[in-house]
């Protein structure tokens, strides 16, 4: 069932669940409650703070309303008489007095003795819910109306699918992501933190900045062989420059701006405006164009402290951008050759994706008449391609039209990280311009894309996708080496010495423990293979092996070991 088909059984659950309230707790003034992604949840102003000892009472009694088969019931008043009805609950009241005087105000029954204020639509009887599965969630603390100058009250959540198999999926799938919550993850695995000192800006610890530098590497091979070339630039530069891009009347609040000696700075939100400054240094011929130019630059913005979570909404992220400048006749082709660069990338990580292309904002800068090209040279690209993409109208940048690839992780959620922009306002805005064949002074058109996007919401993901068991070519800590006796000290150390003079990132445990309380160290920290040596590998020049899976395996070859691996660095074994 999908979601929209969801909506009016949940909301109609929420009246289920506001007449048991009622029931139980007689003084309870209640105030909305509308259906949400996962279920509904209802506002409610009681003296009594219910607690999770509550929900069965409040559960047993939402089902006995539903087994009663009670219908709804619509019934339009007037104001005059939705007043009396709701005299003595404020909420609601404040609610019908800010409706004008001649409103028609409809409320639904759910039995005899129940009604509520409600537009509607609901199902038309509680039958319709018998084969719901639903289970209160949580309560939470919600200011009436989401002003903290109003009242404190309680807001009852409550997960709502078709049926029980469903409700239980979604349960699971919570627990799971509880397990690989990036958050936990990062700090049990010592990746990064964040500080009350700097929130929304990670700080990575040594593991974590292995990680990243992985796939900074891996994003400068794959560039290298499609033809990029990198730069760097500011982090910081004056308001003149945002204004010609655009960002100071479009972005300024999301920007963190400062003065220098009685000058307007801002540090940059993207990095594209530096990107400008860097094809206009040089004049261009046509013969050079495409020119495709990376930057891993780091960005900062503004954003609310409400909305920060973890590495997937920060204030300060490494951005791996990069602008190609082009002739118009080669817009496909650079369209193209970034889509393949998407599919070879999220390939790599086994992450399945879909194409949203966004329409002109109403907010946009320059001639429609180019939004309208450009729209038009996006879908001929994706419907070559065959490609299949929905339509997500107005959601373009204020510059340009886009394709946004949304990567689905390992429990079905779906995140933005890629983007395809195309772009013929900058290059207008900063008067860019190349040498055709004919000696004539011309404008290039531009892309802005990433892949990542942000670096660190992609390692937010990829660590809950592998739930911390990073790949091997990956993994901060790849071999660790434990030895059963402080005898085999010398030999630990001589087989990580051997592992690190071939490049992989190995480390020894020769710490006077129990070899059981070694293994299941190596093994919470997920480093993928731990080698086990004793008297016995010693004497025969062996090492024994505790890989992922329960692979367990002895009397190996170190130099055999060393290929296998090599192997698996090489080919990015998932």
């Amino acid at each position: 069932m999908e979601q929209k088909d969801l909506e009016m059984p949940r909301h109609s659950m929420a009246h289920v669940l506001a007449k048991a309230v009622m029931e139980l707790y007689p003084t309870t003034k209640l105030t909305i409650g509308p259906a949400v992604d996962n279920g509904f949840y209802y506002d409610i102003d009681l003296d009594k703070n219910l607690t999770p000892e509550d929900f069965p009472a409040i559960e047993k009694k939402m089902k006995e309303i539903i087994n009663k088969g009670e219908a709804f019931r619509r019934e339009e008043v007037s104001k005059e008489k939705a007043l009396e009805l709701f005299k003595g609950n404020e909420y609601k009241t404040e609610i019908i007095n800010e409706l004008p005087a001649d409103a028609v105000i409809s409320l639904y029954y759910l039995g005899d003795d129940f009604f509520d204020l409600c537009r509607g639509p609901h199902v038309e009887s509680t039958r319709n819910l018998q084969n719901m599965g639903f289970k209160i969630a949580k309560i939470n603390g919600a200011y009436w109306r989401g002003n903290e100058k109003n009242k404190m009250l309680q807001r009852i959540y409550v997960y709502a699918f078709k049926d029980k198999k469903e409700l239980n999926d979604y349960i699971n799938m919570i627990e799971e992501a509880k397990k690989r919550d990036h958050r936990k993850l990062g700090k049990d695995l010592g990746l990064f933190f964040i500080s009350d000192y700097a929130q929304g800006m990670p700080f990575f610890l040594p593991k974590g900045v292995t990680l990243k530098n992985e796939l900074i590497k891996y994003w400068r091979e794959i560039h290298k062989r499609y033809g990029y070339v990198e730069i760097e630039t500011p982090i910081a530069m004056n308001r003149a420059l945002w204004e010609k891009s655009g960002h100071w009347d479009h972005y300024k609040d999301n920007m963190y701006t400062f003065k220098v000696e009685d000058e307007d700075f801002a540090i940059k939100p993207m990095n594209c405006p530096g990107g400008m400054l860097v094809y206009k240094e040089n004049i261009h011929s046509y013969k050079e164009l495409p020119l495709r130019i990376g930057e891993l630059g780091k960005v900062h913005r503004h954003e609310a402290s409400g909305t920060l979570h973890g590495l997937f909404r920060v204030r300060c992220f490494t951005q791996d951008d990069a602008h190609i400048f082009m002739l118009p006749n080669q817009i496909e082709q650079e369209v193209k050759g970034v889509l393949d660069m998407v599919e070879e990338m999220y390939g790599i990580f086994n992450l399945p994706y879909h194409l949203e292309l966004s329409t002109m904002p109403e907010n946009h800068i320059g001639d429609v008449k180019d939004w309208e090209f450009a729209e038009t040279a996006l879908k001929n690209v994706l419907k070559d391609l065959g490609k299949d993409f929905v339509i997500n109208e107005g959601d373009g940048a204020f510059y340009g039209p886009k394709i946004d690839i949304h990567i689905q992780d390992a429990l079905g959620r779906t995140w933005q990280c890629g983007t395809i922009q195309l772009d013929m306002q900058l290059p207008k805005r900063f008067e860019l311009e190349y040498i055709d064949e004919n000696g004539e002074k011309k404008e290039p058109i531009m892309i802005h894309r990433v892949v990542y996007g942000s670096l660190e919401r992609f390692i937010g993901i990829i660590t809950e996708n592998f739930a911390g068991a990073f790949p091997l070519w990956l993994a901060p800590e790849q071999v660790r080496v434990l030895a059963l006796t402080d005898r085999n000290n010398d030999y630990v150390n001589s087989i990580v010495a051997k592992l690190q003079a071939e490049g992989f990132r190995a480390e020894a445990d020769i710490r006077n423990e129990k070899v059981g309380y070694k293994i299941r160290e190596g093994l919470s920290q997920k480093v993928p293979y731990l080698i086990i040596v004793g008297d016995e590998e010693e004497k025969n020049g062996t090492i024994s092996i505790r890989g992922r899976g329960n692979e367990n395996k002895t009397g190996l070859n170190l130099a055999d070991f060393i290929e296998r691996l090599k192997e698996e660095v090489k080919t990015k074994k998932i």
